[in-house]
């Protein structure tokens, strides 16, 4: 199809799906090889994660944003989705588009375009706390450069010639990051985050263009100009994890821990908590915009680097991974005969309930989806032989699936059970038993999990068309197995309505599960309807504390 003549927000939303599309496809390839930073292998996931929640917010976004405005939630909303030091990073340069959008004030033509790459890729660096050569900010640079050196008003398709020359930089620059940084030519692989670049910049061409970018070709008289290598699988040996290397390739641990959290602060304490964070390890990036910023950073003091985050502003939603004690719970660490339960929970009442039954709880929910490597970190954490995983979300089955996939290359046998509400994690939780065949109680948990319809109740944050009907912002919602189902006005009456209908097809025992807007006098105006119209259904009610749903439901 013909290249559209400017870059409008109809051609962004289609990069936004195109890109988040293409990275699912890409994950497991570009999580292999991601041995720097740190070799956790989830950077295909995390960029990945990243741009589907920058998609979502372009998507939640009312009216009909123009250019400027879509890049916006894009960068809005990959900033507070971001997912380790990759995501945060991809989150700064869609920053920086959106900073040259706004600027620019009219249409973003090919010229333009190729500006705001350049500001993007710039912001990228300048977020760095020390830049390293070798990483996806190299491939950045050189698609910057790239579209840049392609810009010709003259051309018959301008914008699709700068955005093949940005992707063919690219990749060109990709084949040379094992030249660039030690560990990776050590290794024999390229960027795992240059490799994402690619990913979005080919999926932006393929939108603009409606053609995937053809193969890059070495150019004689250009120094350095080599085809792009064929990735290959880091090489590990059994039960051991690639140590990070510096430019000599000697062996070095760095800091054991990473340090996430989301920041509200003013632009004047950025810099002082840049510098203060700076000396206190590295990896770092401080992204965003006031008031709003996302803050990464390797320590090993990870209190210093919290109250770092107090001086300056109000941290929250912090996370602390500790690289040391995931690499000895996965390979070190001899995992003990018997079988584990890994749980994804969205609420602290659900994560005691989950722990008391014997489960090692990963945290999630709405707005917070865990990544793979942290259901790989509670498989690890569960240090059992025998692994079932519950991951609670239909959107985070295949983050399950990838976590699961490599666990069982580190030895352990894991299998993931369908679960797509907290309801059915605590079904199958009741029939658990540690005592019988692996192959056996999967089977029993995955069949009292599917006898398990699953519901709930939830107020609407936005006008939208449902399976129900058009809601309007502050409706109550009643869900139904995933589908929104029914529209109203109280809360009580829909899940009312809501547990009617699932026990409609027959049932023995209601769960009740409340969380944030919910109370115990409305789980109690539920039991004494179902008591009420059902009498010979058993009910059981708990304190979930989830976000999002006041009430949660299920029927056995």
């Amino acid at each position: 199809m013909p290249s559209p003549p400017v870059v409008d927000a109809a051609l962004l939303r289609g990069w936004a799906e195109a890109a988040r599309d293409a990275l699912e496809a890409a994950r497991e390839e570009i999580d292999a090889l991601n041995v720097y930073p740190v070799p956790d292998g989830d950077t295909g996931t995390n960029l990945h994660l990243t741009v589907a929640a920058a998609a979502l917010a372009l998507a939640e976004l009312p009216g009909e944003p123009d250019q400027a405005e879509t890049l916006g939630a894009l960068a809005q909303g990959a900033l507070l989705g971001a997912r380790g030091n990759s995501g945060v990073i991809l989150s700064q340069v869609l920053r920086g588009l959106a900073d040259a959008a706004k600027e620019r004030g009219s249409e973003i033509d090919a010229p333009a375009w190729a500006a705001a790459l350049g500001r993007g890729a710039q912001a990228a660096y300048d977020a760095v706390g020390k830049p390293v050569e070798g990483t996806m900010l190299t491939v950045l640079r050189a698609a910057a450069r790239g579209a840049a050196g392609a810009v010709d008003p003259a051309a018959a398709d301008p914008l699709g010639a700068v955005a093949r020359a940005a992707a063919d930089a690219a990749r060109l620059a990709l084949a040379g990051t094992p030249d660039q940084l030690e560990v990776l030519r050590l290794a024999g692989v390229v960027d795992a985050g240059g490799r994402g670049v690619c990913v979005l910049l080919d999926a932006f061409v393929a939108v603009a263009t409606g053609d995937l970018p053809s193969p890059v070709q070495p150019d004689a008289a250009q120094p350095g100009g080599q085809v792009p290598r064929s990735p290959q699988p880091v090489a590990e040996l059994p039960g051991q994890t690639p140590p990070l290397l510096q430019r000599d390739g000697a062996a070095r641990e760095g800091p054991a821990n990473e340090v996430m959290y989301l920041l509200e602060a003013p632009e004047s304490s950025i810099p002082a908590l840049r510098a203060r964070l700076g000396d206190l390890g590295d990896s770092l990036v401080v992204v965003g915009g006031e008031p709003v910023w996302n803050v990464h950073v390797h320590v090993d003091d990870v209190g210093a680097a919290i109250e770092a985050g107090v001086e300056a502003g109000r941290p929250y939603r912090i996370k602390v991974t500790n690289f040391r004690d995931a690499a000895l719970a996965g390979a070190a660490a001899l995992p003990a005969e018997g079988r584990g339960v890994v749980s994804v929970v969205a609420g602290e009442g659900l994560a005691a309930l989950f722990e008391v039954a014997g489960a090692t709880v990963v945290r999630g929910g709405p707005g917070r989806r865990a990544s793979a490597g942290e259901i790989l970190a509670g498989v690890r954490a569960a240090r059992r032989r025998d692994v079932i995983v519950l991951p609670n979300d239909a959107d985070s089955l295949a983050v399950a699936a990838a976590a699961a996939a490599k666990a069982r290359d580190e030895g352990l046998r894991v299998a993931v059970i369908p679960t797509r509400a907290s309801v059915q994690a605590l079904a199958a939780l009741a029939v658990h038993d540690a005592e019988r065949r692996f192959e056996d109680d999967v089977v029993a948990m995955t069949a009292a999990a599917g006898h398990c319809r699953h519901g709930g109740v939830t107020v609407a944050s936005r006008d939208a068309v449902t399976m129900a009907g058009v809601c309007q912002v502050g409706d109550v919602l009643g869900i139904i197995d995933g589908d929104f189902t029914i529209i109203g006005s109280d809360l009580g009456e829909v899940a009312s309505t809501v547990v009617d209908r699932m026990l409609g097809s027959g049932g023995e025992l209601v769960t009740v599960v409340t969380g944030e807007g919910g109370d115990a006098a409305l789980a109690e105006a539920v039991v004494r309807h179902v008591r009420r119209v059902r009498p010979e259904v058993d009910t059981v009610v708990y304190d979930g504390g989830q976000r999002g749903y006041p009430l949660l439901l299920g029927v056995e």
